[in-house]
């Protein structure tokens, strides 16, 4: 059963009982879903970080739009987060509202230059506990400069590892982040390495159409290899259904046919199209802030708490 917004907020019964306009209506369910989101109550901390890899070489799949929003809902729910952000078009710094034109601090340095990741952070504008680390133009020639560097696949693992506030709860304590995204960009080159070979699980959004799955079958081929040679406790613990649309058969058929190939790793809620979460990169923000009570705002803040409810994979 794919469940959506629809089925996780009923905001008609209550609207029809009063006498205003639908735009006052409209207006003070935004006002009080964003009091809601400033003050919902804190969920578990895992007991140490998880890093996740997020990760698809197939263009417009949501990849980016689904590691700014689950970040931001598991901020809101009292998470530490922190993104790093490894797509030289910096669409991932945009919708965080960080700086990220050339020369600001970035994981470019991190990755050419071997700079410490704790000093390339930076905070996000209304959600106090989630930090990025932008991405600049420079990450396009970053592969290029890496290819005759000695390991250069375990750059950004180096940079993971070296963090003090990544780790277990004894050893990184209170102020450590409790989970770390990795935005990559569309393709399978050497940054995407780098994060596979990094991350110890990894989230892939499917969009609900059949040439997804085509090229999940390559993505999944990758993966083994890695873990065969690179990075064998990397595990493939999250796959969500993006750009859902519950009126077309296509859409309910792709979601099936995951759904049986993959088990338990496919989250029940199916992100669905929505206009608002297109909207908000342009102001600046994440759906979670932009518009907390539309459709797909809820639905990634569901999506968040079952990530966190499931736990690291043992």
């Amino acid at each position: 059963m794919i469940r959506t917004a629809g089925d996780l907020a009923d905001a008609g019964a209550r609207l029809d009982a009063d006498d205003s306009t639908p735009l006052a209506r409209m207006a003070e369910d935004t006002v009080r879903a964003r009091h809601e989101a400033a003050n919902r109550p804190p969920m578990p901390r895992p007991d140490s970080t998880r890093v996740l890899v997020v990760a698809n070489q197939k263009g417009g799949v949501g990849k980016t739009t689904t590691t700014v929003n689950v970040a931001a809902a598991l901020a809101q729910l009292g998470q530490r987060v922190l993104v790093i952000d490894l797509d030289p078009q910096g669409n991932a710094s945009t919708a965080l509202g960080v700086e990220h034109r050339r020369g600001v601090p970035s994981a470019y340095d991190a990755l050419v230059d071997g700079e410490e990741l704790s000093g390339l952070a930076s905070p996000v504008p209304d959600l106090p506990l989630l930090e990025v680390v932008p991405a600049t133009i420079d990450l396009a020639g970053a592969e290029i400069e890496l290819v005759s560097v000695v390991a250069r696949e375990n750059r950004l693992r180096r940079a993971i590892a070296g963090h003090p506030r990544i780790g277990t709860a004894e050893g990184a304590g209170e102020e450590r982040y409790d989970y770390v995204f990795v935005d990559c960009p569309p393709s399978l080159g050497l940054l995407t390495l780098n994060a596979l070979v990094a991350g110890a699980e990894m989230l892939i959004p499917i969009q609900a159409e059949y040439y997804a799955l085509e090229g999940l079958g390559q993505l999944l081929e990758t993966v083994e290899m890695v873990k065969a040679h690179l990075n064998p406790g990397l595990v493939v613990s999250t796959i969500m259904v993006t750009m859902y649309d519950a009126r077309t058969r296509l859409a309910s058929g792709v979601a099936q046919e995951v759904r049986e190939h993959f088990g338990d790793q496919v989250l029940r809620t199916a992100i669905p199209r929505s206009v608002r979460v297109s909207e908000a990169p342009s102001y600046g923000q994440t759906v979670m802030t932009y518009d907390p009570a539309s459709p797909g705002a809820l639905s990634y803040l569901e999506a968040a708490r079952e990530i966190a409810r499931k736990g690291a994979p043992r």
